[in-house]
This record gives structure tokens, C-alpha cells and sequence, in this order.
């Protein structure tokens, strides 16, 4: 009990330490968002003076407050789900525009990560295991599509599939002419139809790299005693592959999983923008580019929860597949 209170504890202290950060981080930016808002309001007329103190309150940025009242204004907001009005999406809320792009985004990167991490680490502790063998030797192959640049391998996948053999769809997230957004069977055949080759990309440039540190640990693993001794006892291959040695040597990799995982929304940017993707990352990216504090501090929000989650909940599995770890602390 004692040690999953202090991992508890551990992570609301690293919470606060990031609400923190986002509450000072967008202020210390250039620009104001109150500004941009009027800019944009002036485009369509005259704009009366008390109109920016409006805005000023509707925003939280009220420039009244000190900073700390401000602080305070902002983790009681937190706290409640109200995290402002988007500059960038005006009248919505940052709370719904997030809520209508994340889903997108969860979707398709993290199926995509789940999937190159199960695979990596399924043909890694098959490759470990039989050492020379062709599975062995592909490695090398599979490693080239981790060295090229993302951006270019999306291209090059984008050009081949998509404006050459048009097998799968240039840009978008699902027909937007021959479906709409539900739970019914047309939408969502569509949208796995346009996230497919989105998902492939992801899967190929990420899969090596689970593929290669499996191989290792289990070449390692391999060479402990107690295999040696599981040997000795008679117990089948199978049972000495996947209980003594798998077990012990996707250790490495699942510490490295928790923050592949929890940096899904964040690494989003750049497949949303080759694929025109409807997620968060296109999103994130016009929050930058408006200054609109609220949505990037809102996204930011959602960022933080999902690398703590995402590190908790592997903290917790660890514990579960090494014992070791919890008599440690």
C-alpha cells in the first residue's frame, strides 16, 4: 500500500508542477489574445471601447487581477471543466472543441501505437528467440523506414497509394459528402477507410524500433541463469520463451510504451498536417498560431493528463509484473 501512495502522491505533485507551466508558459508569449479577438471583431464594424473588457472577462485574462489571483482563477477552472472560450473557434468553448477533435486523434494514433507496439514486440521476442533466423535477419530492413523522416515516408506512402494507385484517399477523415459523424456502420467504415493509410504510416516508421530493443533484451535474457535452470527443469520452449524470457525482457520497453502512449496527442502534429486529419494536432497548431491561450493551454491540459496517465498506469503494471519493484521502494 505504502508504495502505490507514493506513486500516487508523486503524480499529483508532477500535476500540479504542469498546471503550473501551463498557466505561465502561453503568458510569457508574445501577443495578446484580447487583440486578436478585437482585430477580428473590427473587421466587421466599429467596436465599442467597453467591448475589450468584455472580451477580457470571457476570456480570463482579466488585466485587473495580479497574476496570482489570475492563478487562482485558473485551477478553480481547472478543477470545475471550464477552461475558456477559444479566440480561434469563437463562440465555442475550448471544452468542445477539444471534445469534438480528440476522439479523432485517439483513434487513429493510438490504435496505430498499439498496434506497432504488440506487433514490434510479438517479432521481436520471436527474432531473440531464434537467433539467425530470416525474421532475424529482417531487422535491418525495417530499421530503414524508422531512419527516414516521418513527414517524407508519409509523402512518399501518400504519393504511392493515394495519387498513384488511389487505393486509399488523399486528405480528411471520413466522406464528408457521403456520410455524417455517428455511431452507424457507413461513418465508420469510412473513417477506418481514410485513416488507414495515416495508421500504416505511423505503424511502419515506429514498429522497428519496438522490434530491435525486444530482440536485444531477449538475446540478453537468454543468457540469465534461471533460463538455463528452466531448461534444466524440463519446462517446454514455449513456456521458458513467453513466462521466463518475454516476461522479463519487455520490461525495458513497456517504461518506453507509458511515454509513446501519453505523447499520442502531442506527436499528432505532423500526420494531421500531411493527411489533413481532422485531430487535435491541427487544432493544437492553430491555437499556436492565433494566440489563443485557452485552447493551447487547454490542449496542453489534456497532454499532461494523458503522459501521467499513460506513465501511472505502466507504473502500476510494472509493480504487477516485476514484485521486485514494489519491495525496492
Amino acid at each position: 500500500m505504502r508504495f502505490y501512495l507514493q506513486k500516487i502522491g508523486f503524480y499529483v505533485a508532477a500535476l500540479w508542477a504542469a498546471l503550473t507551466l501551463n498557466f505561465v508558459l502561453p503568458r510569457l508569449m508574445p501577443g495578446d489574445p484580447v487583440d486578436i479577438m478585437l482585430s477580428k471583431l473590427s473587421a466587421r464594424g466599429p467596436v465599442a471601447p467597453e467591448t475589450r473588457r468584455s472580451i477580457e472577462l470571457m476570456l480570463g485574462v482579466d488585466s485587473d487581477e495580479s497574476i496570482f489571483s489570475q492563478y487562482a482563477s485558473y485551477l478553480g477552472n481547472v478543477f470545475r471543466g471550464d477552461l475558456g472560450v477559444s479566440v480561434t473557434y469563437f463562440p465555442q468553448t475550448v471544452t468542445d472543441t477539444i471534445a469534438a477533435t480528440l476522439p479523432w486523434t485517439i483513434a487513429l494514433m493510438g490504435i496505430a501505437t498499439i498496434i506497432a507496439f504488440v506487433l514490434g514486440i510479438v517479432l521481436g521476442m520471436l527474432a531473440g528467440w531464434k537467433r539467425g533466423s530470416w525474421l532475424d535477419n529482417l531487422i535491418p530492413v525495417t530499421t530503414m523506414f524508422q531512419s527516414v523522416p516521418y513527414f517524407w515516408l508519409a509523402l512518399v506512402l501518400l504519393y504511392i497509394f493515394a495519387s498513384v494507385f488511389r487505393i486509399f484517399p488523399t486528405n480528411g477523415g471520413y466522406d464528408v459528402y457521403g456520410t455524417s459523424p455517428g455511431l452507424n456502420w457507413p461513418f465508420i467504415s469510412s473513417a477506418l477507410y481514410y485513416g488507414t493509410l495515416p495508421a500504416l504510416t505511423i505503424v511502419l516508421s515506429s514498429v522497428a524500433g519496438w522490434m530491435l530493443g525486444m530482440r536485444n533484451m531477449m538475446v540478453s535474457t537468454l543468457s540469465e541463469d534461471y533460463i538455463l535452470t528452466a531448461e534444466a527443469k524440463g519446462l517446454t520452449p514455449r513456456r521458458i520463451r513467453t513466462m521466463y524470457a518475454a516476461r522479463n525482457a519487455v520490461l525495458p520497453s513497456l517504461a518506453g510504451f507509458a511515454i509513446t502512449l501519453g505523447f499520442i496527442v502531442a506527436g499528432s502534429i505532423v500526420t494531421e498536417q500531411v493527411f489533413s486529419y481532422p485531430g487535435i494536432g491541427q487544432t493544437l497548431l492553430s491555437a499556436v498560431q492565433n494566440n489563443d491561450y485557452a485552447l493551447m493551454q487547454g490542449i496542453f491540459l489534456v497532454i499532461t493528463l494523458s503522459v501521467l496517465g499513460a506513465n501511472l498506469l505502466v507504473d502500476l503494471l510494472y509493480s504487477v509484473i516485476d514484485p521486485r519493484t514494489r519491495a525496492r521502494a
